[in-house]
């Protein structure tokens, strides 16, 4: 039976995969608590001390009142950093934000509940060569991988492969444009362009092009497993489906079993109880994992497939499952 206790949600304030989650804690009448760490500290104020080997007292956003001793689980979707007065000089702000940081944020992470998916090991997971070698332990088949800011090094690489090559960025890369938001996404290198000068001015990722058939988004969570393939109808989507959502197409499947198990062994590896996973399907049916994200979207598969994500996260978060 699930421990009785509420769950407490940080998460920005307008995020429609954390309301699928908030939704369907109300209709199971789970007590929710939602705060985003931005309110913190104008809107949002902590008091807690320490009682033998646990911390009790409040969390308050002046509506509500969440008693920390009562926490069963934190569902951590992204919440935007805390803000301060304007007031505040730059020198002040930075102490602020780390005293936050290390305050705030540390009292939260020593609550005794399970979290999805827990901050540190979740900043962790994020690193891609950290995730591609566990995948790689894992069992998973992952591309020929190249990390380097040696534009000569490109070069060898792409002539070891003999075939085209694909840059990733690291991180999601966003901003605004001339008014217009753009995102960086994965892209094809052209061999004759290498070496490049500008290789040379920070890291850079490099993978072998993986011919697909189409792409798999996985999504475990703890220890089940739901996937669907990704058709894209798009010479930009073919490179990167994230590019061009509307020309998707879904359909549900099954993971080969070798895939499924190695999947779970990574995320167990990585302490991840959630993971999104992305694979190519190569024509002749080979998985090949491309990366996980530890805090990855899933509404926009469930929405097309009915793939019940949300249940199974809230199964978590009330203490069910692993």
């Amino acid at each position: 039976m699930a421990d009785a206790g509420q769950v407490l949600i940080l998460a920005g304030r307008f995020d429609p995969t954390c309301d699928l989650v908030v939704e369907e804690l109300n209709r199971r009448a789970v007590p929710v608590f939602r705060a985003d760490m931005a309110e913190f500290p104008l809107r949002l104020t902590l008091a807690a001390s320490l009682g033998g080997d646990r911390w009790y007292g409040t969390l308050t956003n002046g509506r509500r009142t969440l008693d920390l001793a009562s926490v069963r689980s934190v569902y951590y979707r992204r919440p935007t950093r805390p803000k301060f007065p304007d007031r505040m000089s730059p020198e002040a702000r930075k102490v602020a934000e780390t005293e936050a940081r290390w305050g705030f944020g540390g009292l939260l992470a020593a609550l005794p509940c399970r979290w999805l998916p827990p901050p540190g090991k979740a900043a962790d997971a994020e690193y891609k060569p950290r995730q591609l070698r566990v995948a790689a332990e894992a069992g998973l088949r992952v591309p020929r991988t190249l990390v380097t800011n040696d534009p000569h090094a490109a070069r060898d690489f792409a002539d070891s492969i003999d075939g085209p090559l694909v840059y990733k960025p690291f991180f999601p890369v966003r901003g605004t444009v001339h008014g217009q938001t753009a995102a960086v996404y994965a892209s094809i290198v052209n061999p004759d362009d290498l070496p490049h000068p500008d290789i040379a001015t920070t890291a850079h990722l490099f993978q072998e092009w993986v011919p697909k058939a189409y792409e798999v988004r996985l999504t475990a969570v703890g220890g089940r497993i739901f996937a669907a393939e990704i058709h894209v109808d798009s010479d930009a989507g073919h490179i990167d489906w994230r590019s061009d959502y509307d020309s998707h197409t879904y359909k549900v499947c099954e993971p080969p079993p070798d895939v499924a198990a190695g999947v779970l062994r990574m995320l167990d590896r990585l302490g991840l109880p959630y993971g999104a996973c992305d694979f190519v399907v190569t024509p002749e049916g080979v998985w090949r994992f491309l990366e996980v994200n530890p805090s990855g979207q899933y509404g926009f598969i469930e929405q097309a497939t009915g793939l019940p994500i949300t249940a199974a996260i809230c199964d978590y978060l009330e203490g069910n499952g692993q």
